[in-house]
């Protein structure tokens, strides 16, 4: 029996920050998993002053993502594929986006890549952003669009009938593992260990953010052992994560304390299975899964 989890993500290092821990679960239990990163992530920002690789950074961008992913990719055992689309970045309001840009290509032609995809690799569960991108940056919407759009084309043999024997995905999840329940668990768990604890007024703004967010986790994959495999995946991208991010500032073990979790949300299954669910192939039967 072979399970297979396929995981879309639009630049290099988002697959780092969110869902590294539940890849390197699943790969752990035996699971085929694949990241596919949309675009290369060229217009990225160097976001570490202290980055050793600047003068590659400033040279060749796209170049140092690759190594980075690649490194990353080590780091947690998941297969990867690139789609090969140019970084849309994020434009100022008003401006327009750069010609080709991810963002700016049509859904219907950037979803057959993936199509091909899905119909290759066979996955019973596919992992993106929501239709807000997570953040509205325009390569995660994109992200978003062709996701739902090429899972529900891989289905279908009259759609692009040349990409493939036609695949159907059983499980449709989306990233839900930031929210102001897990910021408030490590939160009270800082409270109840250290009241003085300088990481309190840190963790105070960070829930501020996601205060009026609603909790819609359908699903908490026990991953909190592989939180150090997580964060060793995200110092890969160092051309993206300083020593001192804010990824980084709060120890794993009171992480596993309070909230030893990566959530999702269940969108759409073509098969029915209990909840809260705490493993994103329940309900998925052997007769649904290839050998």
């Amino acid at each position: 029996m072979t399970l297979r989890l396929m995981a879309v993500h639009a630049h290099p290092d988002d697959e780092s920050s969110k869902g590294a821990a539940t890849y390197a679960y699943y790969v752990d239990r035996g699971t085929e998993v694949m990241v596919v990163s949309c675009t290369s992530g060229e217009r990225g920002s160097i976001l570490n002053e202290g980055l050793a690789g600047r003068r590659h950074a400033e040279r060749d961008m796209a170049g140092l993502r690759r190594h980075e992913m690649e490194a990353a990719q080590k780091v947690v055992g998941f297969e990867h594929r690139w789609l090969g689309y140019a970084d849309s970045g994020l434009p100022e309001e008003g401006e327009a986006l750069p010609v080709n840009a991810f963002a700016a290509i049509p859904v219907e032609i950037s979803a057959e890549p993936l199509v091909r995809l899905i119909r290759e690799f066979k996955p019973q569960v596919l992992i993106t952003y929501d239709e807000n991108g997570g953040y509205p940056h325009p390569d995660h919407i994109r992200c978003h669009e062709i996701s739902v759009r090429a899972l529900e084309a891989a289905s279908d043999a009259s759609a692009y009938p040349d990409a493939g024997e036609p695949w159907a995905v059983s499980k449709l999840y989306y990233d839900r593992i930031f929210s102001y329940q897990r910021m408030k668990a490590v939160h009270d768990e800082i409270l109840a260990d250290d009241p003085d604890s300088p990481l309190i007024a840190k963790m105070t703004e960070m829930r501020s953010w996601m205060e009026e967010k609603p909790f819609l986790a359908t699903t908490q994959v026990p991953a909190g052992a592989f939180f150090e495999v997580r964060d060793n995946a995200l110092r890969a991208h160092a051309s993206q994560v300083s020593p001192d991010s804010a990824f980084f500032f709060w120890p794993n073990e009171l992480q596993q304390k309070a909230w030893p979790y990566e959530d999702y949300q269940l969108v759409s299954s073509t098969v029915s299975s209990e909840m809260p669910e705490a493993d994103l192939f329940a309900g998925i039967e052997d007769d649904d899964v290839s050998v």
